[in-house]
């Protein structure tokens, strides 16, 4: 019993952002396992090394070498931990949002409060329906 529920509370965590995951994929590659990025972002999330490095030291049982963020599911987890590490009630002082998630994933740990971010966070909030 403990297995299921343990299992379900993951799948939960992991389904609560699949359309918010999606919409980033389409914005960021169209969802392009093979897209290289202009920075040498990679993968269909467009994940710099530094992005993996900080989500792994926060998840090491995510394992795997930056190179494994050409595969989208392995991006995700990445960016679970990476929103785990840096979107956080307790760090942004309010309950995170889409919008904070996805601000963070395009300018980093302070991405949400970034006037640059705003058009990135327009483009995805297109594609959720």
């Amino acid at each position: 019993m403990e297995i299921l529920i343990s299992t379900i509370l993951v799948l939960g965590t992991a389904s609560a952002h699949d359309e918010l995951m999606q919409s980033i994929c389409i914005v960021e590659s169209n969802c392009d396992s093979t897209a290289v990025g202009a920075a040498g972002e990679i993968g269909p999330y467009q994940i710099l090394q530094c992005y993996w490095k900080d989500a792994v030291e926060h998840n090491p049982s995510i394992g795997g070498v930056y190179l494994d963020c050409v595969n989208k599911d392995y991006s995700e987890k990445i960016m679970l931990a990476y929103w785990d590490r840096y979107c956080t009630e307790k760090r942004l002082g309010r309950k995170p949002t889409d919008e904070d998630r996805a601000r963070i994933h395009n300018g980093g740990p302070n991405g949400y409060k970034k006037s640059s971010t705003v058009k990135y966070w327009q483009s995805v909030k297109s594609n959720i329906t």
